[in-house]
C-alpha cells in the first residue's frame, strides 16, 4: 500500500517548442490525459487533475548549463502501477535513463522529447521508511527490475494510462548555491529538512513527507538562471498548507505582484535560483 503524501501540487508548468509532439508523448508513452487544449495551451492530468501544462514557443531556446528543472516526478498508488507502467515503457520502446530503489521509493527516470526530466515511482508504506541516528535515511541502489515486474498481474486489462489516484509527488530543481535555496525553502515557504546528501544536495517536504522539493548542484554550481523565455520549466503551484504560512509567505523577498489577481488567490515567488513557484492558498 502507497503512502499518503498528502501531495502539495498543482500542475507543473512548462514552455515547449512542439505542442502537438509533447502531447502525444505525455498521452501515449507517459499515460497522461489531455484535459484542455486552447490555442498555444495544453493541460494534461489524470481524472480532473491537472498534473502538467505545457506552454508552446516555437522560438524559445534550450536553457543550456541554466538553473531550472532537474526532474518533476509522478507518483504512483502501489507497486503494481509502478510495474504496469515499466512494462508499458519497455513495451513502446520509451529509453529509461536510469532506475533506483531510494528505501522510501521505487523509481524510473526518463526524459520527454525536448529534454525534461521524469521520474515515476511509487512510495513504500512510511512505517518501512528506514532511520538513522533519528533522521530518515535514503539511497540509490539498484532496482529490484525482476521483483518489480513480479507484481504485475499479467492476465490484467491492458494499459489505459495512468491510473486513478496518481498525483504529482515532488519537484527536484537545479540550483545554483545550495545554502540559499535551502534557506529560500525553510524560512520562506516553511518546509522541514528531510535529508541532505553533503554539500550538494537537499530534500524538504511538509507534512513528514520523504521530500516535496530536491534541490541540487551537480550540474548547475554557480550558474545563472535560465534566460526568459527559454524551453523548460516556467513555473510549478504547491498549496499552502494552512493560512498561518500562506499570509506569511506574503511577505517574502522577491515576490511578484501581480494586479490582475485578488490579493489572497495566489502568490508568486522566486527562489534565489531564479525558479518560479506559485503559492496557493489552502
Amino acid at each position: 500500500m502507497s503512502v499518503n503524501n498528502k501531495s502539495i501540487f498543482g500542475p507543473v508548468v512548462l514552455t515547449v517548442r512542439n505542442l502537438a509532439a509533447m502531447v502525444a508523448f505525455y498521452q501515449q508513452s507517459i499515460g497522461l490525459k489531455l484535459l484542455e487544449r486552447s490555442g498555444n495551451i495544453a493541460m494534461m492530468g489524470v481524472e480532473d487533475r491537472c498534473l502538467l501544462t505545457l506552454n508552446e514557443n516555437p522560438q524559445a531556446k534550450h536553457p543550456g548549463r541554466t538553473t531550472g528543472l532537474y526532474h518533476f516526478a509522478i507518483l504512483l498508488p502501489s507497486r503494481p502501477a509502478l510495474a504496469r507502467q515499466l512494462h508499458h515503457l519497455v513495451e513502446t520502446g520509451v529509453h529509461l535513463q536510469g532506475a533506483a530503489d531510494h528505501l522510501v521509493s521505487e523509481a524510473l527516470y526518463l526524459a520527454d522529447p525536448e529534454g525534461n526530466g521524469i521520474e515515476i515511482y511509487r512510495d513504500r508504506p512510511r512505517d518501512q521508511w528506514p532511520q538513522e541516528n533519528g533522521q530518515l535515511r535514503m539511497a540509490s541502489d539498484p532496482l529490484d527490475f525482476t521483483g518489480l515486474l513480479a507484481d504485475w498481474p499479467l492476465r490484467e486489462a491492458p494499459w489505459q494510462g495512468l491510473p486513478v489516484g496518481t498525483v504529482m509527488g515532488h519537484v527536484h530543481l537545479r540550483v545554483s548555491d545550495l545554502a540559499t535555496a535551502e534557506a529560500f525553502y525553510r524560512a520562506v515557504l516553511g518546509m522541514d529538512l528531510m535529508m541532505r546528501f553533503g554539500h550538494s544536495a537537499s530534500f524538504l517536504s511538509y507534512h513528514g513527507y520523504h521530500h516535496h522539493i530536491g534541490i541540487n548542484t551537480w550540474e548547475s554550481l554557480g550558474q545563472p538562471e535560465a534566460p526568459e523565455g527559454s524551453q523548460g520549466l516556467s513555473q510549478f503551484v504547491i498549496q499552502a498548507p494552512d493560512m498561518e504560512l500562506f499570509n506569511r509567505i506574503k511577505t517574502a523577498e522577491k515576490l511578484e505582484s501581480n494586479a490582475m489577481e485578488p490579493p489572497d488567490s495566489k502568490l508568486v515567488l522566486r527562489d534565489p535560483s531564479g525558479n518560479a513557484v506559485v503559492v496557493l492558498p489552502p
